[in-house]
């Protein structure tokens, strides 16, 4: 059931049925209401403006672009970076990119749509990816697309299937939307974790806005690989992020690692708090736990707890359920998702 809300949904949602403790959405570091960090963002709009629609390549440049790019650049771990207005449009550039070149493109279970491209084998299994990569000659160059929490387990954080293929002649291109800013060292995602397998090339890609509370999406990897996609008619021909948010993303470093530690301290001691062996697949330190159980929804709601639950991308997909904690709790809060989730179980283990 789809709940209609007229405000930003934080730790509370409210609802024609009453208030309700929010454990959903994206907002994993609570910055979207965070005063400090509105306050930078308002007076950035004041000095550049609502929406800048220029392209990147015109003759008339803001310099806070290349400065920001500089800035993630050093943050993630990599060479270069290149950003654009959205997580959506970063990868289409890479996808999109390499559809047009001679590699053979690879498309792993549970990718979002955002990496789709014409051309790429849709793959239902690592196995499967496998034997379809020992059949290729021997320097067929290759594009494997992936996301880094996929919320079904099938990479972060110990990718093993990823691990099992021979990636000496690979392009390994990872959606890491729901990484950037949150999980890993300072919140650099996965660049780093990646960067020591044998691959030929490691690039990064997706939004920011879930990790940085602002919207516009990235890529990383070499300074080569970003040039060349810096020349690519997607990323010339689309509007750029907001310069007002590139300049708040480089003044809030200390709010946003602030906020961060609330997050990890609120998802460790949810951690600590739940018996929920068996209900939940939970993605390292990624705040996230995943399930498909609807009596769960369906009783946290009863109990004035609402979660993130749909059917997704589309109406015909299976029902996407997951509590996300996020940096909006309080102590409390978290206390009374896990007594709640603490009851359901008991509940069902008697009534087995």
């Amino acid at each position: 059931m789809a709940e209609y809300i007229d405000n930003f949904p934080d730790r509370i949602v409210t609802t024609d049925n009453g208030d309700y403790l929010y454990f959903g959405g994206t907002a994993y570091l609570g910055l979207q209401k965070n005063k400090d960090f509105i306050e930078h963002y308002t007076n950035n709009i004041t000095h550049y403006g609502t929406h800048y629609g220029a392209s990147r390549v015109s003759n008339v440049r803001f310099s806070i672009y290349d400065k920001a790019e500089q800035h993630l650049a050093r943050y993630i771990g990599s060479q270069a970076c290149i950003t654009l207005s959205s997580g959506y449009m970063a990868s289409q550039l890479v996808s999109q990119y390499f559809s047009n070149s001679e590699a053979i493109n690879y498309r792993t279970p549970y990718s979002h749509d955002a990496l789709w491209a014409a051309g790429q084998l849709k793959l239902k299994s690592y196995e499967e990816l496998k034997d379809l990569m020992n059949q290729n000659p021997k320097d067929q160059p290759v594009v494997i697309y992936l996301d880094s929490i996929d919320f079904m387990g099938a990479n972060y954080p110990d990718f093993k299937g990823l691990k099992s293929l021979n990636l000496k002649n690979a392009i390994v291109v990872v959606d890491d939307s729901h990484g950037l800013g949150v999980i890993g060292p300072k919140g650099a995602g996965v660049f780093q974790h990646l960067k020591s397998l044998k691959m030929k090339e490691l690039i990064i890609s997706g939004s920011l806005g879930k990790g940085f509370g602002l919207q516009f999406g990235g890529v990383f990897g070499t300074r080569e690989r970003i040039e060349v996609l810096g020349q690519f008619p997607i990323f010339g021909g689309s509007s750029p992020a907001s310069p007002a948010t590139m300049a708040t993303l480089m003044q809030t470093q200390q709010i946003v690692e602030e906020q961060r530690k609330k997050l990890h301290n609120n998802h460790s001691l949810f951690s600590s708090l739940v018996h929920s062996t068996g209900l939940f697949k939970h993605f390292g330190d990624h705040p996230s736990f995943s399930f498909s159980n609807e009596k769960l929804t369906n009783y946290l709601y009863d109990h004035k707890i609402i979660v993130t639950s749909f059917n997704y991308p589309t109406k015909d997909s299976p029902i996407m359920s997951r509590i996300v904690i996020s940096a909006f709790h309080t102590t409390e809060d978290i206390k009374t998702l896990a007594h709640v989730i603490n009851n359901y179980k008991k509940t069902s283990e008697t009534n087995r």
